[in-house]
């Protein structure tokens, strides 16, 4: 039988959730490494047993990678900090912000992007880490700047069958490729546009809050920008603005349906100032059509609502009848399985919602 399982890390903490297939009754777990600000979890149904990954910030001891293989009812923690910059960097990762699987047919290699902006690669499943030397040594490294959140590389997309072809997103920073098996890195930001910089269309620059692809679709990319949704048909090579019919153009995640690449949501936030929903309403934004349209999803989400949702807050599981997931600012996380047409609450009053992943495994 079937068992769901959902990672919630919050400013405070990891709470794991399990239900069943239905995904409407959750039972969570006591708070684990309480007190830590758990950036990144990750749920890799690669193998044959299911590996949980997260990433859990001490402000006395620093960041740690934590992995599982019992559904979240131990940790064995990566062993040296493995996530760390070799001696001569002359550096300290400050968090692990991102842990991505890699590509289906590369069972054993990980992925984490830390702030400051770097890369890590693991080839044995999480057990060790190392830098990938040329992206931290590229030569626009320092022009990159700090988003609110610091700056960080938040986002890893690993090309599903190109095992040469990698995208990462940082703030601020914006996108980079690479397509030599990580040997070099080019930026791929070309109409992305950064309205707070003297020159609205640099090379590289770009606050970029999340990018998501859909492996049937290698080519397709959607970001959620500072200020701006986008899509690209070239695997980055160009973006086309698709946020014409959404209320507001900021936010911070951005979800392609696993079965539809080119059904995508949104939860759109007016900014600068307030970053709170339009209007003071939950609204997850869904398109069917790779973003020429929109409309909002809001059956069972709150109508008074002044909470955020963070870059790795909302997220879909795997299942045959996907399970779409939001995790608020304000402590509470929903969940809809029907593909946004309604949504049911399953947990609420817990810390600042960082990062959430599920499968059904």
């Amino acid at each position: 039988m079937s068992e769901a399982v959902a990672l919630v890390g919050t400013r405070k903490g990891l709470w794991v959730g399990r239900s069943d297939e239905q995904r409407k009754r959750w039972e969570w777990s006591d708070p684990q490494f309480l007190m830590e600000g758990v950036y990144g979890t990750c749920v890799d149904t690669r193998g044959g047993t299911p590996r949980l990954f997260v990433s859990a910030t001490s402000e006395h001891w620093g960041p740690g990678v934590y992995r599982s293989d019992d559904l979240g009812r131990t940790w064995t923690e990566t062993q040296g900090a493995a996530v760390r910059f070799p001696e001569d960097v002359g550096s300290s990762v400050e968090r692990v912000w991102q842990i991505q699987p890699g590509a289906a047919d590369e069972p054993d290699v990980i992925y984490a992007g830390t702030q400051p902006s770097a890369l890590f690669r693991s080839d044995d499943r999480g057990e060790s880490f190392t830098l990938v030397r040329s992206l931290w040594d590229h030569p626009h490294r320092p022009e990159w700047g700090a988003g609110f959140g610091g700056q960080a590389i938040h986002t890893v997309v690993p090309h599903p069958s190109d095992h040469d072809r990698v995208t990462v997103a940082m703030s601020t920073g914006g996108v980079y490729r690479t397509g030599d098996g990580g040997n070099s890195w080019n930026p791929a930001n070309t109409g992305i546009k950064a309205y707070f910089l003297p020159n609205p269309w640099p090379e590289f620059g770009q606050c970029v809050h999340k990018v998501c692809g859909h492996p049937a679709a290698p080519d397709r990319l959607y970001a959620q920008n500072h200020h701006g949704v986008y899509r690209s048909d070239d695997g980055g090579d160009n973006w086309l603005s698709i946020a014409d019919g959404l209320p507001a153009d900021f936010g911070f995640p951005i979800v392609v349906h696993p079965h539809d690449p080119d059904t995508v949501f949104v939860f759109p936030l007016t900014a600068d100032g307030e970053r709170i929903p339009p209007g003071g309403q939950a609204r997850v934004w869904r398109s069917s059509d790779a973003g020429r349209t929109w409309a909002p999803s809001s059956s069972g989400l709150p109508d008074r609502f002044f909470a955020a949702v963070m870059r790795d807050a909302m997220t879909a599981d795997n299942a045959d009848q996907t399970g779409l997931y939001l995790g608020a600012r304000d402590g509470s996380v929903f969940v809809s399985t029907d593909d946004g047409d309604t949504w049911v609450q399953i947990a609420a009053h817990l810390p600042d919602v960082l990062s959430v992943r599920a499968a059904v495994v």
